[in-house]
């Protein structure tokens, strides 16, 4: 009896703190979200072997797992013109093996390290990237080394891989927004590998081994290479399997890339999609570089702008007007170049009011500041996606490259959240009249032309 009395007794008064509760009222909204710390760059070992190879290795995080990124001055930017995606038939053919071990080989004992290896070709660089258990470092290092510095580029396997490339061209030249970045890079950037986005047919299947060989030896060398370690490894033990695989290593001296330059003017061009339900648009201009020191404000005027979900072109034309799904605009940079562009797929009989609600958030923007409020929530935005994107071990990586690629200090990351938060509402109209100067846009439309013409004919002449 006494414990039936005590169940009920407690039954009872957690009963009361039960109605209590529900009667203590919840906050109409969630707290505000603190300020995002300044962004502390790890401590590193830094050291630049005979051959020019230079290695940075950061010890960071506790997860028992590592990253191994050998990044390489040699992307598409050195392709001739004649050599169209020569340089990513080289990536590709880096992936089927080395001098001593088969492309099998290669993956196999990747796995045994708990990892894998892949070799990735872009604009201005290619890398040879892996990870790793944090006690396999070492030797995934030499693994890395071995299919970088020795690749066997196998004859057998051009057929397949230049069937693999002809495949993702003919993807490529179907889909409307590779369609328009590829009319807008070649107008923006004539005669320049920038603005080569796609090769001919003949021109892929005319490549060779011997072409892919010749290519990498004049890109590929320890000059124009950085090695990054990151992760949980043993830092003595990583240094001597750097110096021990790489310091061999011998290859094409440093070289500049080609200087682009940018041409822009309001001018619409149009592809033709007859019958098609949509109007992939891209507007856009050359901008400044990471480089410049007005960048930092540029990514937060950026963000206000079209840049994220909360920004003003999005609201216009996404959740007022339902023009679009999925609009957005960036900041897209190479060495010493960048263009800022908006993009959108819009409803075919929607063009025209799509045009007109950007370029009047454009102007908008320029003749009036935003509200503090407005900005203070695009600022921590950008903060915090900073700091969100340097928590892991590519990130790490990807930011001190990012560094060491545009030659800047490490102040322009410790320093990254503090300058977001020193942009002012009048910065951010004085930014997007100084670098977001629409009467210069180049406007790409890829839509069904009969219908779309006669909405935009005046916002520009029709090339």
């Amino acid at each position: 009896m006494k414990a039936a009395r005590w169940i009920l007794t407690a039954v009872a008064a957690l009963t009361v703190a039960t109605a209590a509760q529900a009667q203590t009222p919840f906050p109409s909204s969630p707290p505000a979200p603190a300020t995002p710390k300044d962004f502390t760059v790890p401590e590193a070992t830094r050291f630049t072997l005979d051959n020019g190879l230079r290695v940075t290795l950061v010890p960071y995080g506790s997860v028992p797992r590592s990253n191994v990124v050998l990044v390489v001055n040699a992307g598409n930017v050195f392709e001739h013109a004649n050599e169209v995606w020569l340089a990513d038939l080289v990536g590709e053919l880096m992936m089927e093996g080395t001098a001593t071990r088969s492309a099998t080989a290669v993956s196999e004992e990747a796995a045994t390290m708990g990892g894998s290896v892949t070799v990735g070709v872009g604009a201005d660089n290619a890398t040879v990237a892996a990870d790793a258990l944090a006690e396999h470092t070492a030797a995934m290092v030499r693994l890395v080394a071995d299919v970088a510095t020795r690749p066997a580029m196998p004859e057998s396997e051009l057929p397949r891989l230049k069937a693999d490339l002809l495949r993702n061209l003919s993807i490529a030249r179907s889909t409307p927004q590779q369609i328009a970045l590829e009319r807008f890079r070649s107008t923006m950037y004539v005669d320049h590998s920038y603005g080569r986005l796609f090769p001919t047919d003949d021109m892929l299947q005319g490549y060779t081994v011997a072409q892919a060989r010749d290519y990498y030896a004049r890109t590929f060398g320890p000059a124009r290479a950085r090695l990054y370690v990151a992760g949980s490894f043993d830092v003595a033990a990583v240094e001597a399997a750097v110096r021990e695989a790489f310091s061999g290593w011998q290859g094409a001296p440093t070289a500049t890339a080609p200087t682009p330059n940018p041409f822009t003017e309001r001018a619409i061009h149009i592809v033709d999609r007859p019958g098609a339900p949509q109007t992939t648009i891209i507007i856009g201009l050359p901008t400044i570089d990471p480089s410049h020191e007005d960048y930092v404000p540029l990514v937060v005027t950026n963000a206000l702008l079209g840049g994220s979900f909360m920004s003003r072109i999005t609201r216009n034309i996404r959740e007022d007007k339902g023009y679009t799904y999925s609009p957005g605009s960036q900041i897209s940079s190479r060495y010493r170049d960048a263009y800022w562009a908006q993009n959108a797929d819009v409803t075919t009989a929607d063009t025209g009011a799509s045009l007109k609600e950007i370029f009047y958030e454009i102007d908008r923007l320029q003749s009036e500041p935003p509200s503090v409020d407005e900005l203070e929530g695009v600022r921590n935005y950008v903060a915090g996606n900073f700091v969100l994107q340097n928590s892991s071990r590519v990130g790490i990586i990807n930011q001190l490259s990012l560094l060491d690629f545009h030659g800047l200090p490490t102040s322009y990351l410790s320093d990254y959240v503090s300058k977001v938060h020193a942009v002012t509402p009048e910065k951010v109209q004085e930014i997007a009249r100084k670098y977001i100067q629409d009467d210069k846009a180049i406007i790409v439309l890829v839509g069904d032309r009969k219908i779309i013409e006669e909405q935009v004919k005046d916002f520009g002449p029709i090339k």
